[in-house]
Parts: C-alpha cells; sequence; structure tokens
C-alpha cells in the first residue's frame, strides 16, 4: 500500500506544466486531433474584443477575412506604385528626347529647367559648376558651393531631405519651404558640379527613394553639360 501511495506521489512529482508552446506544439504534430474531436470544436468559444465569444470556425473565417482584405490592399498599393513608375518612365523618356534635340548651353538651361518646373511638377532647379561658363542663365547659381558639395556630397551622389537655411540661401539665394535632392555631376573627365532641385512636398525627396531613373538621368546630363556648356 505504502509502495502504491510512493508511486501515484512520483507519477504526480513529474506531471509536466502544459504552458502554451506545449499545446501548439502538440496541435502541429497531431492535425488530426479536431477531427477525432468534432464535439470540442462546436463547442469551443474564443473571447472576441468586438463580438464577445465566437466559436473556433468563426474565428478562423475572421482571421482570413482580415488576412483577404491585407492582401487586396497590398496588391492595391503594388499597382499603384507600378501605374506611378509608368507614369515616370513617360516623363522622364519624353525628357530625355527634348534634352538630346538641343543645339546649345542656354537651350539645355531652358529645356532642364522647364522640365523640372513644369513637366515634373517641382519647384525650381539650380545648376551649380566648378568650371566658370560665358553662359547667364536663371538655373545658374552664381555663389561658391564648394563647401556644400564637400558637406553633401563628398562620398555620395545624392543628396535628399532638408537643407540648412544657409545652404538654401547659397544656393537658391532664397528660402525653401519643403525637400530639395542634390545631384552630383561628373564624367570621365572629373566632376561638373551639382544640380539642386526643389519640391515644395517636405517628404518628396526622401533618402529611401529609388535612384534608378535619376541615375539614368544624371548620366545624360552630365554628358550633355560638358559637350554643350563646358566645352563652348
Amino acid at each position: 500500500m505504502n509502495s502504491e501511495s510512493s508511486s501515484a506521489e512520483h507519477l504526480q512529482s513529474e506531471e509536466i506544466t502544459l504552458s502554451d508552446d506545449i499545446i501548439v506544439s502538440f496541435l502541429q504534430d497531431n492535425p488530426e486531433f479536431f477531427n477525432r474531436q468534432p464535439e470540442l470544436v462546436a463547442s469551443l468559444r474564443l473571447q472576441d474584443h468586438q463580438r464577445g465569444a465566437v466559436s473556433l470556425v468563426e474565428r478562423q473565417q475572421q482571421l482570413l477575412r482580415a488576412k483577404v482584405h491585407g492582401l487586396e490592399e497590398e496588391i492595391t498599393h503594388l499597382m499603384s506604385v507600378a501605374n506611378q513608375n509608368e507614369q515616370l518612365f513617360v516623363l522622364y523618356s519624353d525628357l530625355y528626347l527634348r534634352l538630346l534635340d538641343c543645339k546649345e548651353g542656354s537651350e539645355l538651361l531652358d529645356c532642364l529647367y522647364q522640365a523640372t518646373t513644369e513637366l515634373l511638377s517641382l519647384s525650381g532647379l539650380k545648376l551649380w559648376l566648378t568650371e566658370p561658363t560665358h553662359l547667364t542663365h536663371q538655373s545658374l547659381c552664381d555663389k561658391n558651393c564648394e563647401d556644400i558639395l564637400s558637406n553633401r556630397l563628398a562620398n555620395d551622389t545624392y543628396y535628399f531631405g532638408r537643407l540648412q537655411q544657409s545652404e538654401q540661401q547659397q544656393i537658391f539665394s532664397q528660402s525653401i519651404q519643403g525637400s530639395v535632392v542634390l545631384i552630383k555631376l561628373s564624367d570621365q573627365h572629373g566632376i561638373i558640379g551639382f544640380l539642386a532641385i526643389s519640391s515644395q512636398d517636405a517628404d518628396h525627396f526622401d533618402p529611401r527613394m529609388d535612384t534608378l531613373l535619376i541615375s539614368q538621368f544624371t548620366r545624360l546630363v552630365s554628358k550633355l553639360l560638358r559637350q554643350h556648356l563646358l566645352s563652348e
């Protein structure tokens, strides 16, 4: 008798404390469990913060509906992004053709300025060159911006975000409300300068922006500037 009592106490001491992880592991290892326990499935009630107690089947349907809704939103977002990218591709393709048709420096600067402010609907554009040019144009920055080139574009081709007040005055000769992108222009001969493009939208030029289209634009503009401005 004492032996049986001792065995029972020993078994009780070895009982496993059920945890969420153990139950989850059991159900994953035994997918037929609920098929063997149909009454349990029908009687289970889960607490829902909005609807009160719901059945397991209702909870599954609710989760599936939420998942489908999330997928629909993701697909809608991807389609919107794809549509925007397609529109940008068309705009940039048109811009490239206009730039390639330019025959002289002033025409090139006109095209750059108009394309930026009209075609791309941005606020403004300024071009700073490391070498002097005989041309005068509203888009040319006549102040020394060597320090901005060194501080913002020493190790990068692009800078997205906001500028300090002094930098805004230095480049644009006025305060800029919104965001800017600085684009370093260079070719095999060295650094040509940089383009500064502004947007009234503070979030338009974001460091997370994709640079594929801008990189193609940068190479073409660098080539044309060297050809039309710095060789004249």
